[in-house]
């Protein structure tokens, strides 16, 4: 019974408000998913120039960065939920664009692009932000996780229902608009604040505890977006493909594991095992480029890292550190890093295409090198989660299990 009473105990965070933003971030992130998808789906149509797609695929990354601090700034000047239900009906809007009766051209596809860039960015922050008031401290992580496990089990399978770009607008139609009809069905009870504060942006970068976080976190993306250039250059398509797929099992199984370690033994622990071993798989796929196994190895490491680092640099580590009222600010800076990489990445694709084996070998242990780099920031990198956190749960498990000795104990001596 004690362990049951532990184990529910380890889902008290699920609240009407946590249901909520589950359902707005689940249906954000997958909408996103859809709209790159949709992207992809008209560049392959067209049969553009690689420059061309380039311009597509680099306007929606730069165009998300923008949005993500344009909105912070409108939201300021609104009611948080107010802002929430403008951003969901912006995103029902855009989704009508790629169904207009107008010509599919480049210049229409960077319209979309943009717009699709601009919608999603645009209330990212101030919901994440909303994430981060629906839960606490000691369990930020393992909510986290939950939703990231959620997100990349049911995507592929929403994927899955038309290749065509054409009717996944309509399903991009119709999926934002399941958003907002849980936002007006479930009514949400927090983020109002009677008294806000607003820091800077430029505040926001002064802060030593974020700078530390924030720099391995942009080396990460900025790293791992070129060497995925690299090993496609380098591998097989089997072996990419293969890749691919269990980069993917592994990251949505330690997306949850991951935020759960993180509200157990604390973030900085987790981010420095995640660094160790990705740094690790590097230096062995340079070592040992013809083993396949290398390969394998590699693939399992760094669908571990992502998934580990998904949960904790983009929902749990800017809530931990900013104050009460001013997380939109951290979350539009922590989550540049991802979309810059993705930027870096559609910039350098096409002067990266075709490169010899060597110099993808040489890569591999320059990321090596780089991401151990990356580790020195960290050592100086408070813990977010307190040792007071940490302690009560330690207490509160050495209190559950002195309850079941007690019980066997006397269940026992009731026997004799």
């Amino acid at each position: 019974m004690a362990k049951k009473n532990r184990q529910m105990k380890d889902f008290n965070f699920i609240t009407a408000d946590y249901v909520i933003v589950s359902i707005l971030l689940f249906n954000a992130f997958t909408w996103l998913y859809i709209t790159i998808t949709i992207i992809n789906g008209f560049l392959g149509n067209l049969g553009l120039t690689d420059l061309m797609s380039v311009a597509v695929l680099g306007v929606h990354s730069s165009t998300v960065i923008v949005a993500s601090f344009v909105g912070v700034l409108l939201s300021r000047r609104m009611k948080e939920f107010a802002f929430l239900y403008l951003w969901i009906i912006l995103g029902i809007l855009v989704s009508f664009l790629p169904i207009l009766p107008l010509e599919h051209s480049f210049f229409h596809l960077l319209i979309v692009s943009f717009s699709f860039g601009f919608s999603f960015g645009f209330g990212m922050p101030l919901c994440l932000a909303y994430f981060s008031d629906s839960t606490t401290l000691g369990n930020r992580g393992v909510s986290g996780g939950l939703i990231f496990l959620i997100t990349n089990l049911c995507t592929p399978l929403l994927l899955t229902l038309s290749s065509d770009p054409l009717v996944l607008s309509y399903i991009s139609i119709i999926w934002r608009s399941l958003a907002l009809g849980t936002f007006l069905l479930i009514k949400p009870t927090i983020i109002d604040y009677s008294a806000k504060t607003h820091v800077s942006f430029l505040s926001t970068l002064s802060n030593r505890r974020f700078l530390l976080y924030i720099i391995p976190w942009l080396m990460f993306c900025l790293v791992d977006s070129v060497e995925s250039m690299y090993f496609e250059a380098f591998s097989s398509p089997e072996i990419l493909e293969l890749n691919k797929a269990i980069e993917a099992l592994v990251g949505v199984v330690f997306a949850f594991i991951g935020g759960f370690l993180a509200d157990r033994i604390g973030r900085k622990l987790v981010i420095i095992y995640g660094f160790i071993s990705l740094g690790v798989a590097y230096a062995v796929i340079s070592l040992t480029p013809t083993f396949q196994i290398s390969w394998y190895f590699y693939s399992i490491i760094d669908g571990i890292a992502w998934g580990i680092f998904y949960v904790i640099f983009i929902l749990v580590l800017w809530g931990d550190l900013s104050p009460k009222g001013t997380k939109g600010e951290y979350y539009a800076i922590g989550s540049l890093p991802f979309f810059l990489a993705e930027l870096v990445e559609a910039l350098s694709r096409p002067y990266i295409q075709g490169i010899p084996k060597e110099s993808a070998q040489a890569a591999f242990s320059l990321a090596s090198f780089f991401l151990f780099g990356a580790l020195l920031p960290l050592m100086y990198a408070p813990e977010t989660l307190s040792e007071k956190q940490m302690e009560l749960r330690r207490l509160r498990k050495y209190m559950e299990k002195a309850k079941e000795l007690r019980e066997k104990v006397s269940g026992k001596s009731n026997k004799t």
